[in-house]
Parts: structure tokens; sequence; C-alpha cells
């Protein structure tokens, strides 16, 4: 038994073509596109951009995101050729299977847990800080205690006193009640997920526009702040402007981009992949990269960084367009409400894509058979997702909202390095094999997508790595202990 075996093209693709017959191209660049914007603009934008300003770059912000799209757009070329070429569920799972083993894989697998399931978790916990900024600022009722709305590891003076959080029950609850969505294959429409997307837009453009004349140039003085440490109510010290600053803010805002990736996964039913994958995929940066730069240089002007440390929370931006924005609480309003719809689609589909994950390596035999078992009824991996709703519920409840987030980026950051050198090593092993898009400048822009996700995974700072490294030794724990001698490619029958 090796645990660098490795999953044949051949299989792969004949396994697609079992569980994927029936798949029409049907989609076009726009399409695509369209699909792209949906899914990365959500929880990290609205909730990522104000504490990357707090913690990290202050207005520089905006170069944190040009540095994060860079990676992504690097990474996002590597996706296309990969999603072309192998076309079946569990991404970079998937990849890391047919090029680097299965040990890797593995690694891989246990590493996306990483990018969906505390990413639903992070998505959830903002969820919460926006519906209390409902219930209070929208529908003027009482907000839930500050300790059934918080982690045990947050405090804040409420009334004159401290108060320690006990539990995150919103947030909770909100992934709840989506899991259980998800059990029964409720699946958004493509009309509902239209709608999402334009709410998404348009509140963005709109916060852009009419924020814009009240920009206060005091707040963008100096732009890129001398660098220091700055140290948070938690106890946490962060490197503040500068170089360095300008890294930790690319990686914690690179958050706001999660989700171009899903555009790669639809591949197999689009017209023209050679043309149209690529566009999508960098189109949908473009925009969004675009959109994020006015929408943090709004931010950062509108309201001071000490703002953000102090008074923002996780409802940084409907707080800064009620103190800051003067006639615009209606807007503040929207943002809220529609924020909140938002969010809700995010969660939904960093699960299903959990699901997916979990029951692919279920099927592998790297995880119990009972990730891969499918409800009779509802034909949805059910217990996997009734696991997965205890992980990400205890993330969600339990732990800060700025560690989850962190955790999520540094996490999709590790994965993006293993698809830029499956390209790499699939060029070598497999030359022949069928691509119908090709990633330009080969090994060039595999390596380049590797460096800047490299510096950004450096500039989330120890805490952090020492998380993943501790994630990664269970993760390590439990392949020697279970999955090695239960895989299904190592142990065939």
């Amino acid at each position: 038994m090796s645990i660098w075996k490795k999953k044949s093209i051949a299989l792969l693709l004949s396994e697609a073509s079992d569980s994927e017959k029936g798949l029409k191209r049907t989609l076009t660049a726009w399409s695509l596109i369209a699909l792209g914007i949906g899914a990365i603009i959500g929880a990290g934008l609205f909730v990522r951009t104000a504490a990357a300003a707090a913690n990290s770059a202050g207005p520089s912000v905006t170069l944190g995101f040009i540095v994060a799209a860079i990676g992504c757009a690097l990474a996002g070329l590597c996706y296309a050729e990969l999603s072309s070429s192998i076309p079946i569920a569990g991404s970079a799972y998937t990849y890391t299977y047919a090029t680097m083993g299965e040990f890797l894989a593995w690694i891989i697998g246990w590493d996306l847990i990483l990018e969906y399931a505390v990413g639903a978790a992070t998505v959830g916990i903002a969820w919460s800080e926006y519906l209390n900024n409902l219930l209070v600022n929208v529908l003027h009722t009482s907000p839930i205690p500050y300790e059934l709305c918080h982690s045990p590891f947050q405090s804040a003076v409420v009334n004159g006193v401290t108060v320690s959080g006990m539990i995150n029950l919103p947030a909770l609850f909100i992934v709840a009640v989506l899991s259980l969505l998800l059990i029964k294959g409720t699946q958004e429409s493509a009309f509902v997920n239209g709608i999402i997307v334009v709410l998404k837009v348009s509140i963005v453009i709109l916060i852009i526009v009419l924020g814009w004349q009240f920009i206060n140039p005091v707040n963008h003085n100096p732009y890129i702040p001398e660098p220091t440490t700055y140290v948070d109510n938690q106890g946490l010290s962060h490197s503040f402007g500068g170089f360095w600053g300008i890294l930790g803010a690319a990686g914690t805002v690179f958050f706001a981009f999660i989700g171009f990736d899903a555009v790669s996964t639809a591949a197999q039913e689009t017209k023209n992949p050679k043309r149209d994958m690529p566009i999508g995929i960098l189109g949908s940066l473009a925009v969004c990269t675009v959109l994020y730069i006015l929408f943090a240089h709004v931010l950062t002007g509108v309201a001071d960084v000490n703002f953000f440390r102090t008074k923002g929370g996780e409802a940084s931006v409907a707080a800064a367009i009620n103190e800051f924005m003067v006639g615009h609480k209606w807007l503040g309003d929207f943002v809220t409400v529609a924020i909140l719809a938002g969010f809700s689609s995010v969660i939904l589909v960093m699960l299903l894509g959990q699901s997916r994950v979990f029951f692919s390596m279920g099927n592998d035999g790297l995880l119990p058979k009972v990730f891969s078992e499918v409800h009779p009824k509802y034909k949805t991996p059910y217990k996997a997702n009734l696991i997965i709703l205890v992980i990400v519920g205890a993330f969600a409840a339990f732990v800060p909202g700025d560690i989850v987030g962190d955790m999520t980026s540094i996490g999709t950051l590790f994965a993006f390095i293993l698809v830029c050198i499956s390209v790499i090593v699939l060029r070598k092993t497999e030359p022949d094999m069928k691509r119908e898009f090709k990633t330009p400048l080969v090994p060039l822009v595999p390596i380049a997508g590797v460096i800047v996700c490299l510096l950004m995974i450096l500039g989330l700072g120890w805490p952090n790595w020492l998380r993943l490294i501790v994630w990664m030794a269970v993760g390590c724990i439990i392949y020697f202990g279970y999955s090695k001698k239960n895989s299904k490619l190592n142990n065939p029958k």
C-alpha cells in the first residue's frame, strides 16, 4: 500500500461519465461571469474589509485587495485547465489525487474543510451580527443579549459592565436551518440566485456612489501607515502598516474572493470551455476586484481606523453608514436586510460544497462509509450533512469570527498552492491528455501563483500558521489511523 498511489485519469473520467451523464453545455462566458460574481461577493467584502483595515493596513487595504486578486487570478488560470481536463466533483481534492497521490489528496481534502466548513461558520457569525443590527436599527427592538450571540472567547463593555459571551445562538440557528434544507434537497433556483446577485452588486454600487461624497481626506492620510504592532481587544498582535501590513490585509481580505473557484466546476456545462472558462474566471475576478477596491476606498474614507477597531464590529458597513453618512439611514437598513439574504445563500453554497468533498472522500474510502450514504427519499448525503452541521455549528457557536475567517483564508491559500503545483505535475506526467484550456506560460504562471499565495500565508501571521499545522497534524493522525487502511484505491476487493 503506497500513500503516493494516484487515481488514474482514465478512472476519474469514467467516474465523471457515470456520475454526470446528461449535463448539457449551455453556459456562456457571460453566464460564468455572473456565476462568479454571485459566488464571490458575500461576507468577505462586508466583514473582512473592515477587519483588515483595523488590524493590518488602514486605508491601504485597497492594495491588499490587489495582491489577493493577483493570487486568485494566477490560481484561477490553473483551475481553468484542471477543471476542463478532469471534470468531476471534488475540486482540488480530485486534482491532487490524480497528480500527487492519495496522501496529498487526503491532506487537501482535510484542508478543504477549512475553506467550506469553517468558511460557512465565518459567514454564520457575520449573519448573527447583522441580525442584531436588523433588530436594533431597523426593527427598533431589543438586541439579542451579548452572552447569547458571541463566542466564550469574546467580551465587551455593555451598559458599563464587562460581559463575556457564552454561545452564538443565531449563528448556530442559521447553520442548522440551512443544513436541514440541504438534507431535504432544497436548492436555490437560478432565478432566486439571480435576484441575490443583483441585490449584492446593487448594495456595493450604491455604497460606492453615495458614499464617495462623504469621504474625509484625513482618514486616508497617510494612505500606507508606518509599520507598527497593533494589539486587538482579544490580546492578539498584528503587523500594522507598511509592507507586512498590506500582506496581512491581503491574507485577510482574500476571504472576500473565495468562491471564484466555483466557476471552474462548471467546465462540463460550458459551451466553449477553451475560450469561456478563462473569461468567466478572470472576468468575474476583474469585476469584483474593481468593485472591492472602490468599496474599500470609500469605506476607509468615510470612517477612520479607530472606528473599525472600537465600534464597527462585524456589522461595520451598516454602522459606518448610520454614523457618518447623514441622511442615508435607509441605505444602512437596506444593507442589513439584503446582506442577511446574501449571507444565507453563501452559507448554503459552502455547506453544499463541504458535503460534496466529504461524499467524494467517503466514496474513496478515506472517510467512513457514512459520509457517502444517500437518503432513501431525498437522495442527499444526509448523514454527511448532519456531521457537517455539528462541525460548522460548533465553530459558529464558540469561535470568534476573525479567527475562523483567517483559518478559512489560510486553508484556501494552501489548496490554491497545491492546485498550481498540480498543473505543473500533470503537464509532465500526462502530456498527451486532452485539455480544453491550457494555463499560459507554464511553469511560470503556476510558480507565480504559489509564490503570491505563500506571501499571503506569511502575512496572516504565526498564530494562523500554528492553527494550520495543528489542523494538518490531526488530519495526518486520522489518515494513518483510518484512511490508509480503508482506502479503496490501496485496498481493492
